[in-house]
């Protein structure tokens, strides 16, 4: 299992308001693995989102499905550094510019 395979399952996490997943977004700051077991550290685009609950539910449930050789899986909130539009990838801002 490496740091790619975990990120591509992730992009099978969309954010239902924006419709993009939440590896271009930008919202996926690390991935730690080691003997199967892995830590993901994500953020979500404001502190006021409603949404982070069910996001962060989403990527551990999909790493669970997609992944038959994970051992853990935990999903940790942070805050720092705050997420910005910067973040996003090239693919996800277009995609942004063109829904405007």
């Amino acid at each position: 299992m490496t740091q790619e395979e975990v990120l591509n399952v992730l992009r099978h996490v969309i954010d239902p308001e924006l419709g993009i997943n939440v590896v271009d977004l930008g919202l996926v700051y690390s991935v730690d693995i080691q003997d199967g077991h892995v830590r993901v550290a994500m953020t979500m685009t404001t502190p006021a989102c409603p949404l982070h609950d069910y996001l962060l539910q989403a990527a551990e449930a999909a790493l669970w499905q997609h992944l038959p050789e994970v051992q853990s899986v935990h999903v940790e909130l942070v805050w720092d550094p705050p997420w910005q539009p910067t973040m996003m990838s090239e693919a996800a801002k277009r995609q942004l510019e063109v829904a405007r």
